[in-house]
């Protein structure tokens, strides 16, 4: 994105945060200036961040993915293609893999000036903290045309410990961290009646991800159902559709990628066109999958249950049916179907947003006679009740906040890799290692690194078993490899000599296979 759209969006969230731009449909005025506002965001700001600080500090953060970005964001920070070394190396691409061959994701770049004024993991956290924290502006603004100021309150506090949120934070940093504020801001210019400002932020959404125009399809699919919209409705179906096949069929193999990687719908056909036909002459068949397994029932709940079911009474819902279907519709990626990890942080805002909606449309269908604010104290009630169920809930947990002896010894085995070492490493070290040393995954490949950090004790991800990790660390001992260390499970082991001319790669169909290989 260049330097001059930068700005602009800028200088669109700032102008809905002050209440500067003409609001066309406006239900009541909106004040010029916003103080509140800017305290929901910079509550929800040190908030997020505290909570994934903490995580990082206390090793419950991960090199898969949080080195991943980290490397690739370093990588453009030296106005380089952002290559993730790990990444490349797990997945079979080889050490010099850009992650645009795995996501189109080139929004990321946004954030390499950041790196100039510290470089790790942390930066990217706090970034995505703040990013997150944003969405409140157009939320607020959205609701508060409708519902009044207090409504919106309710309801920027019922995004602010959504579950959703709270998983994405859980699983580190990913791309998602730009969703929930575009996809709000997209939603509320164009409903304020400001369409160029709209078009510029969906332009921005098809940068942060391949998928990303399915979103857009949906909000087209929301325009077709509105009288003298549905040109442009069929215009960002359109061109929605056609930005996610351009970025998956020709963008990411032309990085390197695979364009079939995450292809997850073998029961239907081996590519799109036969498994659109394969859906349209046996629409049954994706109905039992929408449902087959049944975790896939439990998130769509999830979903909409703490948003009370008003969603459902909106047609903006349907925004986030098409990127909720790529999900629901895979007959393999588990990750894509639970409630854990960051996927549902996309929809979260969109979501919100068509609650708000469906509840001034329930109130219209009552003659006015429900109480304005009801539904979103109502939603602010819901989103409580759901904190101690997922990650938040971990700021009740005593060991949150200080290492424990696990994490103390994990930090002592990470200092005895000297700087710019090539290090083999259990998942959770990554993060603590990956500003001074350069991190691969220790994972079944051997990758003849001079240090390599295991763990017996405990399993890690990728390995099947503790089991598998013992007998690796045998072999590596068996290899040549001496302990330098062993606590508390974690060992050090180290080989003198120099890095491996040709860092061996993992065989790629079995790290695609991986449970939990996706971002």
């Amino acid at each position: 994105m260049g330097g001059r759209g930068l700005v602009a969006f800028w200088r669109v969230t700032e102008a809905v945060a002050a209440g500067e731009l003409v609001d066309g449909g406006a239900e009541t005025p909106v004040p010029r200036r916003v103080p509140g506002l800017a305290v929901l965001v910079a509550v929800a700001s040190v908030f997020y961040a505290t909570y994934s600080l903490l995580r990082i500090h206390t090793f419950r953060a991960s090199t898969y993915d949080l080195v991943i970005f980290d490397q690739a964001i370093r990588s453009y920070s030296r106005f380089e293609l952002p290559v993730a070394m790990v990444k490349g190396v797990h997945n079979g691409f080889g050490p010099d893999f850009s992650i645009l061959g795995d996501h189109f994701s080139p929004m990321l770049a946004v954030l390499a000036p950041l790196y100039w004024v510290h470089d790790g993991p942390e930066t990217l956290v706090i970034a995505q903290a703040v990013l997150l924290a944003l969405a409140v502006v157009p939320i607020w603004r959205y609701t508060e045309r409708r519902l009044g100021s207090a409504a919106a309150y309710c309801v920027c506090g019922a995004y602010m410990v959504s579950w959703p949120i709270a998983e994405a934070l859980a699983f580190d940093f990913h791309e998602v961290a730009f969703v929930p504020l575009l996809s709000a801001l997209l939603v509320e210019r164009y409903d304020a009646g400001r369409r160029g400002q709209a078009a510029l932020v969906a332009g921005l959404l098809l940068l942060v991800k391949e998928d990303m125009g399915l979103l857009l399809a949906g909000f087209g699919l929301f325009l077709l159902t509105r009288r003298g919209e549905r040109c442009a409705g069929a215009v960002h179906v359109a061109v929605g559709l056609v930005a996610t096949w351009v970025s998956s069929r020709l963008l990411i193999p032309a990085f390197g990628g695979d364009d079939d990687y995450y292809w997850a719908y073998g029961s239907f056909g081996p590519d799109l066109p036969s498994a659109a036909l394969h859906l349209l002459t046996h629409p049954w068949d994706g109905v039992t999958a929408l449902g087959t397994p049944s975790i896939k029932l439990t998130t769509m709940a999830l979903l909409v249950l703490p948003l009370l079911l008003l969603p459902l009474a909106s047609p903006l819902t349907l925004t986030a049916v098409p990127l909720l279907a790529e999900r629901m519709l895979a007959d393999r990626i588990p990750n894509w179907w639970e409630p854990r990890y960051h996927y549902n942080a996309f929809l979260i805002a969109v979501l919100l947003l068509a609650s708000v909606d469906g509840a001034l449309r329930l109130r219209r269908w009552l003659a006015g006679r429900a109480p304005r604010t009801a539904p979103a104290a109502g939603l602010l009630v819901a989103a409580v009740v759901t904190v101690p169920f997922f990650s938040f809930a971990e700021f009740g947990d005593a060991s949150f906040y200080r290492r424990n002896e696990r994490a103390r010894a994990a930090a002592q085995a990470a200092a005895l890799v000297p700087d710019g070492a090539l290090v083999e490493t259990v998942n959770p070290l990554g993060p603590t290692l990956s500003t001074r040393t350069r991190v691969l995954l220790w994972d079944w490949q051997p990758r003849d690194a001079p240090w390599v950090i295991g763990d017996t004790r405990q399993r890690q991800f990728p390995f099947a078993s503790r089991d598998e990790q013992i007998r690796r660390v045998e072999l590596l001992v068996a290899s040549g490899y001496r302990r330098v260390f062993q606590r508390a499970g974690f060992v050090v082991l180290h080989r003198p000599g120099p890095d491996p001319a040709n860092i061996p790669r993992s065989d790629r169909k079995q790290a695609a296979l991986t449970a939990r290989d996706v971002q």
